[in-house]
């Protein structure tokens, strides 16, 4: 994109837990951009005006639970890799229409690579969840080299019916069990913890040599991570996934890469702990 949006925001509901706008605000300021990126409270009731609004605002923005989806069909455009989700998380307008794209992708690829600190390729992921981040973990797994997923939901039929869309790639099991069994990296792809109480599965069913990456994220890291980090295991959040697909999503808003070091010492400090 060449000329600055109408407006920035993120979408979503509830939003207002969202580290989204401290860094994103950070990247601006950084950039000398004068635009600030607002979080917009939407209920599902809501969005097909909202969306209307921000095309005529010529507004970009982000999108995050529980509209992906929704928002992918309001989209007039989208990207080959938004397409092979089905799901948007970052958009922009252009004469008129909404354009989508799924940064999440290369998010979690990202968020892989650090915690593992190895190029993701040769490896066995577990994964709980079965919606559009879900989706956004198999399009990625997808890119790497002699990699599966193997994929529990609680319903089996969504699970299923994921795992046929990426049929190279994924399968689906009935037994949560089963997708720790012979994994090196357990995905936890539901938004249990974000509440800081629930876990998606017991920290003790985990073996010591799997690692563990918890997409969702809340001040403090989510209660699974917690518990699994005490028990000695590689474990980290989706903190690092959020900051990364929110760069690539400012690449895509404004054509250059965003100060990523500015992005996170805005989210480590004192204020935003």
């Amino acid at each position: 994109m060449t000329d600055l949006p109408g407006r920035l925001v993120l979408v979503g509901h509830p939003v207002a837990h969202s580290l989204s706008p401290v860094f994103q605000n950070a990247a601006l300021d950084a950039a000398g951009i004068p635009l600030r990126y607002e979080p917009l409270d939407v209920a599902p009731t809501e969005l097909g005006a909202m969306m209307g609004l921000l095309a005529d605002a010529r507004a970009a923005g982000n999108v995050t639970v529980p509209h992906k989806e929704a928002v992918y069909a309001w989209c007039k455009r989208r990207t080959p890799l938004a397409e092979r989700v089905g799901a948007v998380n970052t958009f922009w307008t252009e004469d008129g229409a909404l354009v989508g794209d799924n940064t999440d992708v290369g998010g979690f690829t990202f968020a892989v690579q650090r915690l593992l600190d190895r190029k993701p390729e040769g490896l066995r992921l577990g994964m709980l969840g079965a919606g559009g981040a879900a989706a956004a973990v198999c399009a990625a797994v997808e890119q790497w080299a002699d990699s599966r997923v193997v994929i529990h939901a609680r319903t089996h039929e969504r699970a299923e019916q994921l795992a046929a869309r990426f049929p190279t790639v994924a399968r689906a099991v009935e037994s949560q069990m089963d997708t720790i069994d012979g994994c090196d990296l357990l995905v936890n792809a539901t938004p249990l913890g974000i509440d800081g109480e629930l876990m998606p599965i017991s920290p003790g069913t985990v073996p010591h040599e799997v690692a563990v990456l918890d997409l969702t994220y809340r001040r403090g890291r989510t209660p699974f991570v917690k518990a699994c980090r005490a028990r000695g295991l590689r474990a980290d959040d989706g903190l690092p996934m959020l900051v990364e697909q929110g760069a690539l999503a400012f690449e895509r808003w404004f054509g250059a890469p965003p100060d990523r070091d500015a992005m996170w010492r805005a989210i480590r400090a004192p204020e935003s702990a």
